[in-house]
């Protein structure tokens, strides 16, 4: 007799042959009619025969091993993209190239952003005449002080026209003297 049983996962019936009986017996004496050795012999010669493993014999011994694995054999040449640069240093060449253009481009920008102005000829000559007349003014308010400076504040105050005209006198001289100016950006 068959039992049935649910299986816990699937809600399925399987199928379970019972125990078999003690007094049950398997059937004896079954023979088949077929010929083994002619049907592997006509297996062998109608299939296809086995390439034998590419060797070398090193020594006279006879040590051997696989020639694929000896290096005697030329195995990355055949491929197709053998001597072609490998994809990802391709791409990493381009990020590196990249990323240098991207500094360069920065380096770039910051060395115009901080470079020297070039003063022109016409910005130089009205520069100096104005600090000419700016000295001329100086000049003209310490030409007008007393002769006896007797307080402390007139005493300041010719001070401070002095070393305004010796600053005045010094950018004056520093313009005569050097043509092509330059002014650095801060």
């Amino acid at each position: 007799l068959k039992t049935k049983r649910m299986n816990e996962g699937r809600k399925r019936l399987l199928t379970i042959p019972s125990v078999p009986h003690v007094t049950d017996h398997p059937l004896m004496g079954i023979q088949s009619k077929k010929n083994f050795i002619n049907t592997n012999a006509a297996d062998v010669i109608m299939g296809v025969a086995k390439k034998p493993q590419p060797i070398c014999v090193d020594t006279r011994q006879g040590n051997k091993y696989l020639l694929e694995t000896s290096g005697l054999v030329p195995k990355y040449i055949n491929k197709k993209d053998y001597g072609l640069t490998p994809k990802y240093v391709i791409k990493r060449n381009e990020e590196v190239k990249r990323a240098q253009e991207e500094y360069d481009a920065y380096v770039k920008e910051t060395l115009r952003q901080k470079a020297m102005k070039r003063l022109s000829d016409e910005e130089r000559e009205s520069l100096l005449q104005g600090l000419k007349k700016n000295w001329e003014e100086v000049h003209h308010e310490f030409q007008g002080l007393s002769v006896e400076i007797d307080t402390l504040p007139k005493k300041i105050h010719k001070e401070r026209l002095e070393a305004q005209m010796k600053q005045l006198e010094h950018d004056i001289n520093i313009i005569e003297k050097h043509k092509i100016i330059y002014i650095a950006n801060k």
